[in-house]
């Protein structure tokens, strides 16, 4: 039963750390940018703030618990 409970919140958890990453917007136009001469944007990193950082913090925290799910499914199952 509890092995039943942890495999939904795990999808469930899934799914929504895909939901979060596909809300947050985009840092640079292009990779190219990076090569060619867009090293102030990408050494110019500036603190997020608002939705980004929201969004951030709350990829982080559901990826903290998917492995932590992950990791006590593993020990349930090997027992």
């Amino acid at each position: 039963m509890l092995h039943k409970i942890l495999m939904a919140i795990l999808l469930i958890l899934g799914v929504l750390i895909i939901g979060a990453i596909m809300m947050q917007p985009t840092k640079q136009n292009s990779a190219a940018s990076a090569f060619m001469g867009g090293s102030d944007e990408l050494f110019g990193r500036q603190k997020a703030r608002g939705f980004e950082a929201v969004m951030q913090r709350a990829t982080a925290i559901m990826g903290g618990a998917f492995l932590l799910v992950a990791f006590i499914l593993e020990i349930l199952a090997s027992h």
